[in-house]
């Protein structure tokens, strides 16, 4: 038996123990391993320092980059995302439906653990402790195959969370980290549909292909986020200023960040001046289509591929469009069901664009940034579902959950008499 599959099988039988702990103790372990994250703070920025050096001196540098580093504040975050989801309710064991039927046989819906989640992702440490979290959370347990590219940053996040793990008699396997990075172990890994329940791929569009291709196992999507916003002509002009700023330039190299403005042509004339001065103070290079670079001076043409594009930098496409349903032909055409964004004091035409979109996540009035399981109520994020599946948009514990059927009866019989 191969170390991968050996490891595999350790992990779903400690799952089932931590199938079996009380939302006291589940709760008191996410409490310890943050603390543990906290005692290990020297430790792990060392090893986040190692991965980072090696990083730069690949030519690693953007978004990548930035997904990789932590530093003191980071990794606080890390910890109280921990603590936040220990405050989070329980789901498993939730009953979301009852019924009796009319032979007097009692239906319940509950909610169960998927059983082993694998979490296959790329520079993103926080999410060892965060997948970590919410699969504990739900009764999981997690096999987590982070990128060399932060090897050190996750063994010593792990090392922390697994001391926590055994301190409250946990078997550590629920949390497996994979250290054989080759891409046969992780082929392998993804073709053990007799053991692992779901694979959740987070990274580039890239890596989710190649496991959404590979895979045996169901596979959470998610290639990437194309979120628009669009400027109503009723839309208050400040405030989508400000959502303008706040999506695009807070951080440009997330999921969530903005990628294109669709501005309504009847405020193009005045609000698109107003946005490029302020997008160009904070180094945002635009392009525009024809009635665009009329309105602002000295911006590159647009291309369809713009207007497709991921950048995950201080890059915007800029479209002018004649109403709010061609605003909704453009995102249908190039957006990626990820996050969506209207301003407007038109509630009729926010209700169109809700209802007319089928993004994950819909906003009216408000940042795409807050397209995240965190600022949603979820806690910690183990990933954004863009998958019609039992998940769809930010998943927290609950989508680590599924729903079974549990009858009770008094010796009801189907066919007998």
């Amino acid at each position: 038996m191969s170390d991968i599959k050996s490891q595999a099988i350790a992990c779903r039988d400690a799952a089932q123990a931590v199938a079996q702990l009380s939302t006291d103790d589940k709760n008191a372990l996410l409490r310890a391993m943050a603390a543990a994250l906290e005692a290990d703070e020297a430790a792990i920025l060392a090893a986040n320092a190692r991965d980072l050096a090696a990083a730069t001196e690949k030519g690693i540098t953007g978004a990548m980059l930035d997904r990789l580093k932590l530093d003191p504040k980071r990794l606080a975050g890390i910890a109280q995302a921990l603590r936040e989801v220990a405050e989070l309710p329980d789901p498993v064991g939730l009953i979301t439906r009852r019924d009796t039927r009319p032979n007097g046989i009692g239906i319940e819906r509950v909610r169960v653990p998927l059983g082993v989640v694998v979490m296959i992702y790329e520079a993103r440490p926080n999410v060892t402790a965060d997948a970590a979290a919410l699969c504990l959370k739900a009764g999981n347990g997690v096999i987590l195959r982070g990128g060399s590219e932060a090897i050190h940053s996750n063994t010593a996040i792990a090392t922390a969370l697994k001391r926590a793990l055994r301190e409250a008699g946990v078997p550590d396997a629920a949390l497996t980290l994979v250290e054989d990075l080759s891409r046969e172990t992780m082929l392998e890994l993804l073709q053990l549909n007799d053991i692992v329940d779901l694979a959740i791929p987070r990274g580039g569009e890239g890596l989710i292909r190649f496991v959404a291709e590979h895979a045996r196992v169901p596979v959470i999507k998610h290639y990437k986020g194309v979120c628009h916003l669009f400027v109503d002509a009723s839309a208050d002009q400040e405030l989508a200023l400000r959502l303008l700023l706040d999506g695009k330039v807070s951080r440009p190299g997330v999921c969530n960040a903005l990628e294109t403005l669709l501005v309504h042509v009847d405020i193009a004339a005045d609000f698109l001046p107003k946005a490029a001065a302020m997008l160009r103070e904070h180094g945002v290079e635009l392009r525009g289509d024809e009635r665009t670079q009329a309105a602002i001076e000295g911006i590159k043409p647009a291309s369809d591929d713009d207007y497709a594009a991921e950048f995950l930098d201080l890059i915007i496409a800029v479209r002018v469009v004649d109403s709010l349903d061609e605003a909704i032909a453009h995102i249908r055409r190039f957006g990626s069901d990820h996050t969506e964004v209207i301003a407007t004091r038109d509630e009729a035409n926010a209700e169109k664009f809700v209802q007319s979109l089928r993004a994950a996540v819909v906003m009216v009035n408000a940042s795409s940034r807050f397209s995240d399981g965190g600022e949603l109520g979820l806690g910690a994020e183990i990933g954004i579902s863009t998958t019609r599946l039992h998940a769809y948009g930010p998943m927290g514990a609950e989508s680590l959950t599924v729903e079974r059927f549990v009858v009770r009866g008094t010796g009801q019989t189907r066919n007998l008499p």
